[in-house]
């Protein structure tokens, strides 16, 4: 394995982000004596004036804590809702047939800000004035664009340029900004300020409230101030499989959480270091996996608000063994749900502190620039998670009012005989659940570090198209669709990730950052 970046090796804390400066918030606030909530809230905030494309304020986020000596993980679900007048015949006699990535329709109400202020309220140590000023600061003195930044700005030029007010910010002049530019956003630090100020009020009421809903209704939305008064973020349980000897946590749906944890049983029952196992091999094992286990998580996974996720039937040994004789090795096949079930663009950051605390925290506008629709007065770019849902009447995961659609963000934490040994998340919107279960074998069957991890070459089946990273051998990609998979070269690095592995023994913590993004771990 070539190593892209080295392991960072601490004895006191350590933080893992996608962005340099956020890992740099991340530390500061540790210094000042922050605990691990502090340091990933300040830190996905940085990401959130940054990395815009990827995260901001009118976004969602999902979160793991563990507090040292706790019995388990503190889980918060931030996902926003539809709002309340949201219903699939309303759609239906409009004409809509599909909730378009860049329409007002695919905009639920924002919940990462109250997600932020929760968890800060209830296990942090900081105000929310401290963990937000260097978020602010960037938003108002300006900060540099980096390499891989510069990158997706300049992919998402064409589609930025139909939304002239997100095309104002990101693209001034009519051209995306490049590498090393130096980048302002004083209308997000104004909000940043009144969320550092009022809490969550200052987001959910209020000018910046009036301003976000202006927008929405004049795009056409049937978002209401009620609607944005409303929003919450909701501790929620937490799910695990065992792998390896290990507790893999993730949260329920409406996350797909379950589906990496419903890919790992499978691989339980199989043995993927197994030398005489080609890539090849691998790629097309963690493909059927991927195919069967997302095309229960589109037929079935939905808001437990309003419906049942059959959660012990896709995590029993009966769904394991039924999703392994469905994999045959010489040929690629059609996903099909398990007959005994009943019919019914992101950014990462993980902390360890100097206490032992433990988060795993992922906030995300899903695609790039997400809706691309942007408030005018508050600077707020707007997530498209609504494009989740479904507009079929009886769907699982049909909209209606006050429903969260289905989601793919899913922070992740590796557990053993009660501690943690591991927050980690991967990037890349659908990608996260197959990402996970990648990330986890490559640790724990095939011996990689926690970098070497991060760094092996990916692939992803998803609708129809196995994308492999170019790093693979030309000739992986001919024995892939000889089976029968419409493989092709991922014309981009898939997903980015970051993990933190705890040696409880000998106190030393083993932090990595995915070197398909800018960012780096460090640790004091």
């Amino acid at each position: 394995m070539t190593y892209s970046r080295s392991v960072v090796y601490s004895t006191t804390a350590a933080a893992a982000t996608s962005h340099p400066l956020a890992t740099l918030a991340a530390m500061d606030m540790l210094r000042a004596g922050g605990n691990a909530v502090d340091a990933a809230v300040a830190a996905i905030a940085v990401q959130c004036v940054v990395e815009p494309h990827q995260t901001g304020v009118g976004g969602d986020c999902f979160a793991l804590y563990m507090p040292k000596g706790a019995d388990a993980p503190v889980a918060l679900n931030g996902a926003g809702r539809a709002p309340a007048a949201a219903n699939p015949a309303w759609y239906a006699a409009q004409g809509i047939t599909e909730l378009a990535l860049d329409s007002p329709h695919s905009v639920t109400v924002p919940g990462a800000v109250a997600g932020w202020c929760r968890l800060v309220a209830d296990h942090g140590r900081l105000s929310m004035g401290d963990l937000l000023e260097p978020a602010i600061r960037h938003a108002r003195d300006g900060y540099v664009i980096q390499p891989v930044v510069a990158r997706d700005f300049a992919a998402e030029a064409g589609v930025l340029a139909a939304h002239p007010v997100a095309a104002g910010v990101f693209l001034p002049g009519g051209k995306p900004l490049a590498e090393g530019a130096v980048h302002r956003q004083p209308l997000l630090a104004a909000t940043l300020e009144r969320i550092a100020a009022e809490g969550a009020a200052g987001f959910y009421e209020g000018e910046v409230a009036q301003d976000m809903v202006a927008c929405l209704q004049a795009h056409g939305g049937l978002h209401t101030l009620d609607d944005f008064a409303a929003a919450r973020a909701d501790y929620t349980g937490t799910i695990s499989t065992r792998y390896r000897g290990h507790d893999i946590v993730e949260l329920p749906p409406s996350g797909q959480g379950l589906a990496a944890l419903m890919m790992l049983n499978v691989l339980e029952g199989m043995d993927l270091s197994d030398p005489s196992l080609s890539e090849a091999d691998r790629i097309h094992i963690h493909a059927e996996l991927a195919k069967l286990a997302y095309h229960h998580r589109d037929e079935l996974f939905c808001d437990p608000d309003f419906g049942s996720n059959p959660v012990q039937q896709l995590l029993s040994p009966g769904w394991a063994a039924f999703a392994r004789d469905s994999i045959d090795m010489a040929r690629a096949a059609p996903p099909t749900v398990w007959p005994e079930i009943t019919q019914r663009d992101t950014v990462y950051a993980c902390v360890v502190d100097q206490d032992g605390n433990a988060i795993s925290f992922i906030n995300s506008l899903f695609h790039s620039f997400g809706s691309r629709i942007m408030a005018p007065q508050s600077g707020v770019l707007f997530q498209n998670r609504g494009a989740q849902f479904s507009l079929k009447p009886g769907h699982p995961n049909a909209i209606a009012g006050g429903k969260r659609p289905l989601h793919t963000l899913m922070p992740g934490m590796v557990m053993k005989d009660g501690l943690c040994l591991a927050p980690f998340g991967v990037m890349g919107g659908p990608y996260q659940a197959a990402g996970h279960a990648e990330l986890l074998s490559n640790i724990l069957d095939r011996g990689m570090d926690v970098q070497q991890g991060l760094d092996a070459p990916r692939s992803f089946a998803y609708r129809g198209t196995l994308n492999v990273e170019r790093r693979a051998d030309p000739a992986v990609l001919e024995d892939l669709r000889a089976r029968g998979h419409d493989a092709q070269w991922a014309q981009s690095p898939i997903g980015g990730g970051q993990i933190i592995w705890i040696n409880p023994e000998i106190g030393v913590l083993a932090a990595a950052s995915d070197p398909r993004k800018d960012g780096c771990a460090l640790g004091l």
